[in-house]
Formats: C-alpha cells, structure tokens, sequence
C-alpha cells in the first residue's frame, strides 16, 4: 500500500479547496461551470453535442448539458486512428441537492409578509431548513433563447413556530409541505421588486426578458471545519458536490502519458430526483457521449468495437452514504459499522440497489491500496429500506462493471451535512488512483 496522503496540511488543503468548490456551486447549473472552469484551467477543452467532434491522443475535453458534465481525458499513447479503441474509466457522481425550488408565478401576501411559493425537491430533511436564512439560485431561460446564471444574496427564510404556540412540538414535530414550508423573502409593504427582478438583477439581465427559470433555495452559511481537533467538516450539498469535486479534481491529475483506458468523469443532475431525464443517468448522456468519443478518436472502428470497449470498462459510482449513528445506533446494521473516519465505503446490497459486485469490489480495493487509504464496507439495515445511486443506471443501460462507493455522512439531505475531513482526502486520493489506473 502506498503511503497515506492524509497528512494535517493536506486536510486543511483540502477543505478550503473543497469549501471554494461547494460555495461556488449552489445549483447542479452552478456546479457544472464551477467544474468545467477547474477543467479548463487545467488545459481541457469544451466541445459542442451539436458539432462533429475531432479528438486527439492525450486531449482532456468536456461537454455540458443543462445541470450535468461529462470530461475525459485520452491515453496519450492510443493508437488514435485506428480500430483498437481502449476501455473507459468511469468516475460517476451527481451535481443536484434536495432543496426546495422555486414555482413559477408564485409570490403572495400573507399575515403582512411577502412569500414565495416553492416546490419540495428530492427528499430534504425538512426540519434543518427551517430558521435559515436562504438564497435563491439556478438558471434563468431569456426570450432570445440564451441562458443564465443567477443566484441572490440571502433574501428567504422559512420561520418555525414557537413553542409558545406549539407546546407538544418537541414531542414530534409535523410538517405540512405545503403550508408550513413556504419562505418569507420580505414585508408587504416595502416591495421595491420582486423575486424574479431579484433573481435578474443577480445575473445582470432584463427581468422583462426572463421566460422561464430552474431556481432552488440554498442555505448561505459557509462550510468549514469544526470539532475538538477540526477533524469534522459541515456544508451544505455534502451528497454529491463532494463527490463532484473529488471525480474533478482527480481528472485534472492524471498522467495521460500512463493511461491505459480513457479517463472519465460523469456529474449527471436529477439524482435526488430519479435521473430521469435527458442530463439524467436513466437518460442517454454518458452513452451518447463515450460511442461519439470512440467514433472520433477512431474513425475506422465499427459498433462492434465500442460495444467491445464498453464491456472492457469500469464505472465507479460515488455518493454520499451513511456512518454508524452514535444516537440512533439500531437503525444500523448491527454487525457492519462503518464509522466517519474510517475512510470511503464500499456500498453493497442483494437487491442490486447498489451495482457493486465481487468484480468491482476488487477494483475499488485495488484503488485504496494503490492511493494508500483504507475503505470500509456498508450494507443496510434489513429491516430498513435501502437508497439507490446512479450506479445501477450506469450498469442497466451501459453495460458496464459497476462498483457503488461514496464518503460517509451524518445528517445526509440536511440542509448542513457533516463528514469527516480525513474521508473527503481519502475518497479524492482513491479517485485519482481509480481512473489512474
């Protein structure tokens, strides 16, 4: 096992480079620029869905749609031109965060108050919303086509009630969603604008020509480290920009002259939703853009040729999972505890919830033991419903070896989810190593 890269400077690194990351990625439309910017720094190039694409041995290249990214980098020694098309090395993970997101048409009056109305969005933790100040972000459609990015100072807040008025309230707290999550972004009788010039004035457009808008509610307090040693790291958007930012990052760094398969990072949006949808893993994204890559690359190769590099390839599939709960300790498996600390999970379920299988679980400890970090596994609960990932997507419509990992959280879809700072080197390293190779 090499070395192990968790080292103090290497976490405080870490976490301010993580913390820029998720601050400047409020929306899954955010996150793909805050992606493609690092991407491009690091000398990769955008390419155009609607253009013929001409690639090249070792070129790093990525393309966008809507909240979802896709970025490669090719072997600088393939035999570009020619038949003999490698395998692919994915590295899979989701760009969106349940949240609430913005109706349309929907600002009223109530009670003295100015409100908007807002749509639940995945499956948030509604109570940790509650009593936060919010911001409002996303894209606005313009009425000459064109789209922007937008994203308001504070202005939202969703107000509890006080136990004054509630007194059984810590006996069990309820929560109608749709009359008791409904923020107030201002008083009724000073209303110099509405959200929608907000949202406009934040991107510098003309409200007038604001057609239409995908714009959620995000808390605005700043990650950062915490605990008696700074060992425990709080952010909103932890499930899956942390993910994001270790498949990135660890894209920028490989070595293409020591690629033996094509690098690959896939940030589909949608996750928290289904991914259905076009930028969707259950949509056509990742399989639309490796054919069109070994079509490019290797002009003389057939169908036959991509299917024999599908079935070469590898995906891993990271997202947020859970650590043992030390207040809620029987919601767990009783015999496996994966702790925070304890490095990156491997994800397994007899259900196929999540794609991991004895193959992949070979290749994932392969990975640690080549990035020096240990792994641990999870499994649920029997008694407890089990999440699914992008993972059995990625296996059902590619065809491709799929393993299930991702960091261990607390509070997973609170508005503020806390990791452990050495699981977050740890998953990057193993990231690196991963689509290494």
């Amino acid at each position: 096992m090499s070395a192990s890269p968790v080292t103090p400077r290497t976490k405080t690194q870490v976490a301010a480079d993580l913390t820029e990351f998720i601050s400047s990625s409020p929306s899954s439309y955010h996150a793909t620029a805050t992606a493609a910017a690092r991407l491009e720094a690091a000398g990769f190039t955008r390419l155009d869905e609607r253009e013929k694409w001409s690639l090249e041995a070792g070129q790093g290249c990525y393309v966008i749609r809507d909240g979802a990214i896709i970025a490669w980098r090719i072997p600088a020694r393939s035999a570009v031109g020619s038949g003999a098309a490698p395998g692919f090395r994915v590295f899979g993970s989701h760009t969106d965060s349940p949240a609430f997101k913005l109706k349309p048409g929907e600002e009223f009056t109530s009670e003295g108050t100015r409100q908007i109305g807002v749509e639940i969005y995945g499956g948030p933790l509604l109570n940790s919303w509650l009593d936060r100040e919010l911001a409002l972000a996303g894209q606005l459609s313009l009425a000459d086509g064109s789209v922007v990015l937008a994203q308001t100072p504070p202005i939202a807040r969703i107000p509890q009630l006080a136990i004054h008025l509630d007194r059984q309230v810590n006996d069990g707290l309820t929560l109608d969603k749709q009359r008791h999550t409904t923020p107030i972004i201002g008083l009724a009788e000073i209303a110099e604008a509405d959200v929608i010039e907000i949202l406009a004035a934040s991107a510098e457009v003309d409200p007038e020509q604001v057609i239409g808008h995908d714009v959620y509610t995000i808390p605005v307090q700043s990650p950062g480290l915490f605990g008696a040693q700074e060992e425990f790291f709080a952010s909103p958007r932890l499930d899956n920009l942390l993910s994001v930012h270790a498949g990135v990052n660890a894209l920028v760094d490989v070595d293409a002259q020591a690629l033996d398969s094509i690098a690959l990072f896939a940030g589909f949006d949608h996750e928290e939703i289904g991914s259905n949808s076009r930028s969707g893993a259950c949509g056509p994204f990742l399989a639309d853009v490796t054919e069109r890559i070994i079509a490019s690359a290797f002009p003389t190769s057939t169908r036959s040729d991509y299917l024999t590099a599908l079935a070469s390839s590898i995906c891993v599939s990271s997202d947020a999972g859970h650590a043992a709960h030390p207040n809620y300790p029987e919601r767990h498996d009783p015999h496996v505890r994966p702790r925070l600390g304890g490095g990156p999970l491997l994800k397994l379920n007899a259900q196929q919830r999540y794609a991991t299988d004895a193959v992949g679980t070979a290749a994932w400890s392969q990975a640690c033991t080549a990035a020096g970090v240990e792994y641990q596994n999870f499994v649920s609960n029997n008694a407890m419903p089990c999440g699914s990932t992008i993972g059995p997507l990625t296996a059902t419509r590619l065809g491709m070896t799929t393993v299930d990992v991702g960091p261990a959280l607390y509070s997973m879809h609170s508005a503020r989810e806390m990791v452990a700072i050495d699981d977050v080197v740890a998953l990057g390293a193993a990231a690196k190593a991963f689509l290494q190779g």
